[in-house]
């Protein structure tokens, strides 16, 4: 498989890389700024892409590579992969379902206790000797506050079963609603927002789902209420949030994706009641190279002419 093309569209991990390099012949986009000029080049000879959360396969991309037979996606989100123009061009797409899940939520739970108890404040306040002027400010308990959950997939489910480990009561909201599921469903994202203390965003990012997270629904969430976003920057309405955040509509949030990555609002920085992760809820060493073996997994499947392991299209 040595000669086979095999397009990275953005820097992955060190050892997805290597194991690339060792199978297949390797073209690292970000290595040609002249882009178009080196797809002209090289269009014939690339049969696969492997892209993630930041850069995946859009229908211009598709549309210039007359040989592309598999897009694998080093991630569980396919927002960044145009499903439709794969479909119609009869072109593979995997992910990289279920070996993030756990970690994932583990952050969630991470975001809402950082946020609520303002660990990283503490964190501050101790550091910069402030701690000898007088004790932290009073913070809030996790333990029995009502959780929302946007998405009750595999993701939103982990998170659930760890915030009932807290007490917390657990509502949700989905395209429709769950009839194995023994949770609250609320038909519509402002309802879910009016009776929950914590709104956690884990739903994939669809038209639909885009600012899913708007004034309306910041507004129902309320000046006591946590918003956590685990799922993809665009799910929120990243100026509306602000506005709350400063004006004091909205009690807090803990973010780890931005709709403009990697660019965050500075206004946030200042904030006590905001905890902000740089997109790293699958960012453990464990998880990646799992991640990284389901995409070289894939791959190799695809070009033996074997079943994918996590087929999409």
């Amino acid at each position: 498989m040595e000669a086979i093309g095999v397009l990275m569209v953005c820097p992955m991990t060190s050892y997805l890389e290597l194991e690339l390099d060792r199978r297949f012949k390797l073209f690292r986009f970000c290595n040609f700024p002249q882009k178009t000029e080196f797809l002209k080049e090289n269009s014939s000879s690339i049969r696969a892409i492997v892209g993630d959360a930041v850069a995946g396969a859009d229908a211009e991309l598709i549309e210039l590579l007359p040989r592309l037979e598999i897009v694998a996606s080093n991630s569980v989100g396919l927002d960044k992969v145009d499903l439709a123009k794969c479909k119609e061009k009869g072109i593979r797409v995997t992910n990289t379902p279920d070996v993030l899940t756990e970690e994932v939520a583990d952050l969630a739970i991470g975001l809402i206790l950082a946020t609520l108890r303002q660990i990283c404040a503490c964190d501050r306040y101790v550091r910069s000797g402030l701690w000898k002027t007088g004790n932290f400010k009073l913070t809030t308990k996790f333990s029995g506050k009502s959780v929302g959950i946007i998405g009750l997939g595999r993701i939103g489910f982990a998170i659930a079963k760890r915030a009932e480990a807290f007490g917390c009561p657990i509502s949700y909201y989905s395209r429709s609603q769950k009839p194995d599921s023994e949770y609250k469903y609320f038909p519509s994202v402002v309802e879910l927002a009016s009776n929950c203390n914590i709104l956690v965003v884990a739903c994939p990012l669809t038209d639909e789902t885009h600012h899913i997270i708007n004034r309306d629904v910041i507004n129902a969430l309320g000046p006591r209420g946590v918003l956590i976003n685990i799922g993809r920057g665009p799910h929120v309405d990243e100026p509306e949030l602000v506005s709350a955040l400063l004006e004091g509509r909205l009690g807090g949030a803990g973010l780890d994706v931005f709709e403009h990555e990697p660019l965050v609002p500075e206004q946030l920085f200042g904030l006590d009641n905001v905890v902000l992760t740089p997109h790293m809820g699958s960012g453990t060493v464990e998880t990646r190279k799992a991640m990284a073996d389901l995409v070289i997994g894939n791959l190799e499947a695809h070009f033996l002419n074997k079943p994918l392991l996590t087929p999409v299209v």
